[in-house]
């Protein structure tokens, strides 16, 4: 590359940069647009600022780079490592056997447990959650009873919390509990960014036989405001394989179980 070509380059990915900056996403499709370039070229683009961390890469583009303390819309977050999500899912739901009752935490990593728990159509199960989304995905679920926890809607997660949403989860006890997370650290384990999503699910916990943290590499190591409940309740944590060895052995020497797909 010229020297005219590379500061090209860098002059486009720092406009891209300031686009992501002040609208939080941009597609592939809207850069082509803009810059009258290839869809490859984009790419190219968008995968540079993201090996530097300036930008997390999304389904069809990208967006800001999301940090643990904050709390972002359910459709910010579904177009983030789907792929890692989708597999962490699977993985999941392939530990769940027919008559069990288990507890779904609201977020998008649980949302693909719900999915397919959903195809595997397995028989007789209950599933209690606080999530709007997965309610609606698993309704006409043959062979699952539905529970949906009430309460105070947060519009941001689509999931409801409060007091309310506390009475009822404590009137039922369950065999496994998928939790998703917003950040998980050596020192406080699992956290999220609003204290009343963590106080329903430190009663998801205490309510549940068996604890399984279901997120994806990129909370891993991370802390977040509100601590969800102590390292000696969780039993596993499945992951993708983008987790890093140390974090992963530093679980395993605390007695939990690891599962990276």
């Amino acid at each position: 590359m010229t020297p005219k070509a590379r500061l090209l380059t860098e002059q486009r990915r720092r406009s891209v940069l300031d686009l992501v900056d002040q609208e939080g996403q941009v597609t592939v499709a809207d850069m082509v647009k803009r810059f009258s370039i290839s869809a490859v070229t984009v790419r190219n683009d968008l995968d540079a600022l993201a090996s530097i961390g300036a930008v997390v890469r999304s389904h069809g583009g990208a967006v800001r780079r999301l940090e643990a303390t904050q709390d972002y819309p359910l459709r910010t977050k579904e177009t983030l490592h789907r792929d890692e999500k989708i597999k962490i899912g699977r993985a999941a739901a392939d530990l769940v056997r027919p008559g069990e009752t288990i507890i779904l935490d609201s977020g998008t990593t649980t949302a693909e447990v719900a999915r397919h728990l959903k195809r595997m159509k397995v028989q007789s199960l209950t599933v209690i959650t606080n999530a709007l989304n997965i309610a609606v995905e698993l309704a006409d679920a043959p062979g699952i009873s539905l529970i949906m926890i009430g309460g105070l809607l947060r519009p941001v997660s689509c999931s409801f919390v409060g007091p309310q949403a506390e009475a009822m989860m404590n009137e039922f006890h369950a065999d496994r509990l998928f939790l998703a997370v917003d950040g998980f650290d050596l020192e406080n384990g699992p956290s999220t960014p609003d204290v009343l999503e963590a106080q329903l699910n430190n009663v998801m916990i205490r309510s549940a036989k068996e604890v399984n943290v279901v997120t994806d590499f990129s909370k891993l190591g991370r802390r977040s405001v509100s601590k969800i409940g102590p390292f000696d309740r969780i039993r596993r944590l499945i992951t993708d394989n983008r987790a890093t060895p140390d974090f992963t052995e530093a679980l395993r020497k605390k007695g939990i179980e690891v599962i990276e797909v």
